[in-house]
């Protein structure tokens, strides 16, 4: 934040100054207590098992210069700084969020989808860096929450903003597109991630529409072409529409595809335009990604081949298809999370892989509703027409996975594993990888298979989260 003081939060909010001085500027937001970086304003949530208003003191002692409440009437003892009363601390928070958003002057990009938001995010920023001052969402600040303190974070130096924007519920969409009123959006793709909750895929496409809802006319909304649920998608009224994906139709599309060691190289095109693309992440999703980030750097006015050369920096996130070599065989880390298309990609990324041996270690997929052996029965089939020689599965609901390749391809190679089994497993995986294998770890990240991975991409002693580690990314 910038030339903020406690009298423009006051302001913002409609609150009561219960006491400080109104003139304290501040510089940052927190909802953590323990995290000040100094002048922040300190929003204490109340969540379901815990009240953060108890923290208030630590967190002034902590470097806090001010604090919102909605639990007191006069300053609790021991509190020093500006304590500012409200209804509610996590609407008053939200205000602030689309406050804050009013001030700037810079456009933002925001980008939504069932899967790849945040590789898009990183790809997006990258490509337009190329010409701008770009601020990114940091972390993973994407929510109710999260993007309020996502915009409290860009500067007056910034000159674009690439925000990524996450849903989970009906409703919450509409809620972040309000606070971050984005210029223009990106939907990488419309899946079954948090069906659970929405019902349908159908549903799903209705609430990340929502992510227009604060986009000023002339705005642009970039849509995968090739998603079958996006394929028709058109901008709100006012608005223009552009596609990206492998299809003929689209706007921006990639040919000669081609692969080295993994790697895709492709030549984008648009119209009589052509640009040469290298990767340094694996797998056609990226290709698709990469497609995205191109396309809005060129509404932005970015040279093509300016940012495609900022694509080459990106070189992925730890336990998101992250690929190491040790002692001969290759790891593929993708055990952030699961669905179904996340799946098949990590799947389409181990296929693209020379070795000797190609096995898949597949866990248990969460939060896909009714239909949730289903989906699993089809990563299984989809797996079954790749080029993979062994399958593990880990978990309760992975036995689906074995079922569906099984249905398709009886004589695969299938091993499987119950959740209470996890030693069993490390054990015959300890006695199978072997030089020139490459293994995929990926399932949802409540299943730990991550920890699994790290045992044999560490150095020596199993450590967890030992990160000497040789990242392959050219």
């Amino acid at each position: 934040m910038d030339h903020i003081t406690v009298r423009h939060i006051v302001e913002a909010v409609s609150g009561t100054l219960l006491c400080g001085d109104a003139d304290t500027e501040l510089k940052h937001i927190s909802i953590d207590s323990r995290s000040m970086r100094g002048a922040d304003l300190f929003v204490p949530l109340i969540g379901e098992k815990s009240d953060a208003h108890r923290f208030l003191v630590q967190a002034m002692d902590n470097g806090a210069a001010a604090a919102l409440t909605s639990e007191h009437e006069a300053a609790p003892e021991g509190f020093h700084g500006a304590l500012i009363q409200v209804k509610d601390t996590k609407l008053a928070l939200q205000t602030i969020g689309r406050c804050l958003r009013a001030r700037l002057s810079i456009p933002l990009v925001g980008i939504t989808g069932s899967v790849g938001k945040t590789t898009t995010r990183e790809m997006v920023a990258a490509a337009l860096s190329a010409k701008y001052k770009t601020f990114k969402t940091p972390a993973n600040h994407n929510s109710q929450i999260g993007v309020p303190l996502t915009i409290s974070e860009i500067s007056e130096n910034d000159e674009i903003g690439v925000l990524e924007l996450g849903m989970s519920e009906p409703g919450e969409m509409a809620v972040i597109a309000e606070i971050a009123a984005v210029d223009s959006a990106v939907m990488t793709n419309i899946g079954v991630t948090h069906i659970e909750n929405l019902g349908s895929r159908e549903n799903i496409l209705k609430e990340k529409l929502h992510i227009q809802d604060g986009m000023k006319a002339g705005g642009i909304l970039f849509v995968n072409g090739d998603n079958d649920m996006l394929s028709t998608v058109h901008a709100k009224a006012g608005c223009h529409t552009v596609r990206y994906g492998l299809g003929a139709d689209n706007d921006y599309r990639a040919e000669d595809l081609s692969y080295l060691d993994g790697f895709p190289s492709f030549t984008m095109v648009h119209g009589e335009v052509r640009v040469p693309v290298k990767l340094t992440v694996m797998g056609e999703h990226n290709v698709m990604n990469a497609l995205a980030a191109l396309a809005v750097a060129d509404a932005y006015d970015v040279p093509l081949a300016d940012a495609a050369e900022k694509l080459l920096e990106f070189g992925g996130f730890k336990n998101r298809q992250q690929i190491y070599h040790k002692n001969g065989y290759t790891i593929v880390d993708d055990t952030y999370n699961a669905s179904p298309d996340s799946m098949k990609a990590a799947i389409g990324v181990l296929s693209s892989l020379p070795a000797g041996r190609r096995i898949a270690v597949l866990a248990d997929m969460k939060e896909l509703g009714e239909n949730t052996i289903q989906f699993h029965r089809e990563v299984g089939a989809f797996l079954a027409e790749k080029p993979v020689d062994i399958l593990v599965v880990y978990g309760e609901l992975a036995q689906a996975i074995a079922e569906g390749a099984k249905k398709v391809k009886p004589d695969l190679h299938v091993v499987s594993f119950e959740e209470d089994e996890k030693e069993d497993m490390l054990d015959w995986l300890d006695a199978q990888i072997g030089e020139g294998d490459a293994v995929l770890f990926k399932g949802s990240n409540s299943m730990k298979l991550g920890e699994t991975a790290a045992r044999f991409i560490s150095v020596g002693e199993w450590t967890p989260t030992e990160t000497n580690l040789l990242l392959l990314t050219t």
